[in-house]
């Protein structure tokens, strides 16, 4: 009868070669787990940075618009006029303004995000910030120039701000409630409810010309082009996604 003798040398081996590829597996695991953690975290990180960044941005890019003095953003028209009948400053006029609409929200059942609330305080602060440095621009020049630039920069404002998706502004969760509350399209309730605030900020004393037009055909289209420019990359499948939005459907407005 054969007798099959194992040397218990290969035992040992055998073993320990086990225990270092289940050693190098764990290593890997947990290594692949900290990539995550530390893209998660980095990606957090750029997404407030783009908030706060295009808050700031869309405040000061409108304070050029009122520089110009060759026409505002259709809420910023009454802003404005609300602003001259009260005696405060077009920021903290744009703040109230922002937090009644968002009161707005209670009965139309839309939910707030980081950025909504962040919309209601920045933006305000950031406009009087600029408006209390940037002087008001003389000779038709330098009123084109800052009509441009504030357009131009409002857009990439929203490209930043919308892109890191941590939910619309209060004026924009107004129209899209509206819209899934009567039916009407966003579109047409968006042009009703700026027609609206156009009008009764212009005979408030707001300011309505050149780039009130200007603005309104072109934000829609540096919107998208910006939010291309400034899209975050999706977050990876079972990470943890703060207040994501849908950025195509909402466009800034203050």
């Amino acid at each position: 009868m054969a007798v099959h003798y194992h040397h218990p040398r290969g035992h040992f081996l055998s073993r320990q070669s086990r225990q270092l590829r289940q050693s190098r597996q764990l290593r890997q695991s947990r290594q692949l787990r900290q990539s995550r953690r530390s893209g998660q975290s980095g990606r957090l990180a750029r997404r407030l940075t783009q908030l706060y960044g295009g808050l700031v941005l869309y405040g000061a890019s409108s304070a050029l618009l009122v520089r110009s003095g060759l026409g505002l953003e259709p809420w910023n028209v009454l802003h404005q006029g609300l602003a001259e009948h009260t005696g405060l400053s077009m920021g903290v006029v744009l703040t109230v303004v922002g937090a009644v609409v968002l009161l707005l929200w209670i009965p139309l059942r839309q939910r707030p995000g980081l950025g909504t609330v962040s919309n209601v305080l920045v933006i305000g602060a950031a406009m009087d910030a600029t408006l209390g440095v940037v002087p008001d621009a003389h000779g038709w020049t330098l009123r084109i120039a800052a009509m441009v630039a504030g357009i131009v920069l409002n857009g990439a404002a929203t490209g930043l701000y919308i892109a890191a998706r941590f939910g619309p502004g209060p004026r924009d969760g107004l129209m899209t409630g509206l819209n899934r509350c009567t039916g009407l399209s966003v579109r047409l309730v968006r042009t009703a409810v700026e027609i609206t605030v156009v009008v009764t900020g212009f005979a408030l004393g707001g300011t309505v010309g050149l780039g009130t037009l200007l603005y309104a055909v072109s934000i829609g289209p540096l919107a998208q082009v910006f939010l291309r420019v400034f899209a975050v990359p999706p977050a990876p499948d079972g990470s943890t996604v703060v207040a994501a939005g849908q950025p195509r459907r909402a466009i800034l407005r203050r």
